[in-house]
């Protein structure tokens, strides 16, 4: 059950939740999806499954949000359990979505969450800022988001940016959301960087509610046009195909419940500079702070600079088979199979 999967309107949202529930099907599980907005909309596509003579083994929360009140319901009432599968920054404490709901709110998510069989998230960094908002239960574990498998179809494709003989490609990927992802930050390491050397090009891929803002900030900045390339939105396809071109990955996040574009990262085999956010310090080759992601611009182009130009790629360093469809799978139907038949 969850408020985020890809529809007419939205081929995008919650498409980590679409891989997921693809690769535990591939593992021979009968899944279905309730996709709602509203509790009541909830019950009501769960009483059509049950008139389809349809009912389910187990149920999976993919956020506590709005679909909470059935799963505990049904393990109330009929002895189904659930699990939670989190990935909501709202624990976050930059984000801090959770702290600011109302109190008896806080107390229904920490009720229904204590209630789970087992509570998954996408990073430990989510399952800790969960902890510390009080959410209790005695199962955690860690459940990675699915890389497509061709992002790990790593064979560079050799082409040099806007023609400049030896120029280094650094690639971020994001949806151009300030808040979350200090474009702004990257930016000014950027123009910092551009005063020192440039033999190199930050290649900005993606769209969003401050693509505009962004933009007009980078000419404010005055940073020399053979630099920056802005591809605007692109396919999964088309990433892989600019993660192949590219030298590394920088994230500039304040905040990530995951960090889908590392793990992609990963499997491409480049080189990762990123804030702490996410499963960065899981794969990251340089972690950046982030009072120097947001606040010094020099330091923080220094960072970059060596990301490019003195660190090799890292495929021999980090397993990525943990990413691919089938790994998922498998763990996600583990974790099913322990929460009906072992002991916990």
């Amino acid at each position: 059950m969850t408020p985020w999967y890809p529809s007419p309107k939205d081929a995008m949202s919650g498409l980590f939740v679409q891989k997921h529930v693809e690769a535990v099907r591939a593992q021979g599980v009968d899944v279905r999806v309730i996709h709602s907005q509203t509790h009541m909309d909830t019950f009501r596509q769960y009483r059509a499954l049950q008139k389809e003579g349809w009912k389910p083994d187990i149920v999976q929360l993919n956020v506590i949000q709005k679909q909470g009140l059935l799963a505990l319901a049904l393990w109330q009432h009929e002895h189904i359990p659930y699990i939670i599968l989190e990935h909501w920054s709202g624990y976050l404490p930059e984000n801090g979505a959770f702290l600011r709901m109302p109190a008896w709110k806080q107390r229904l998510y920490r009720r229904i969450a204590r209630e789970a069989r087992m509570i998954l998230t996408v990073s430990e960094r989510l399952g800790q800022a969960m902890r510390e908002c009080g959410i209790r239960n005695a199962q955690w574990g860690q459940i990675h988001n699915v890389v497509d498998d061709f992002f790990f179809e790593n064979q560079k494709i050799q082409s040099i940016p806007n023609n400049q003989i030896n120029q280094k490609a650094l690639l971020h990927v994001s949806c151009f959301d300030e808040q979350a992802k200090n474009l702004k930050g990257l930016l000014r390491a950027a123009k910092m960087l551009s005063e020192r050397r440039q033999d190199w090009q930050l290649v900005l891929v993606g769209t969003g509610v401050d693509y505009q803002d962004v933009r007009t900030y980078a000419d404010a900045l005055d940073i020399p046009e053979s630099l920056l390339r802005w591809t605007g939105e692109l396919t999964p396809r088309q990433v892989a195909e600019e993660m192949r071109r590219a030298d590394a990955l920088v994230l500039s996040s304040r905040y990530e419940t995951y960090g889908v574009v590392l793990a992609e990262a990963v499997a491409a085999g480049l080189p990762i500079l990123s804030t702490p956010v996410g499963i960065a310090e899981e794969v990251a080759d340089l972690i950046v702070p982030q009072e120097i992601a947001q606040h010094k611009a020099g330091t923080f182009a220094e960072f970059i600079e060596t990301i490019l130009f003195r660190v090799e790629s890292r495929k021999a360093k980090v397993e990525s088979d943990r990413f691919t469809s089938e790994a998922v799978g498998k763990a996600l139907k583990e974790a099913y199979d322990c929460c009906l038949h072992c002991d916990i």
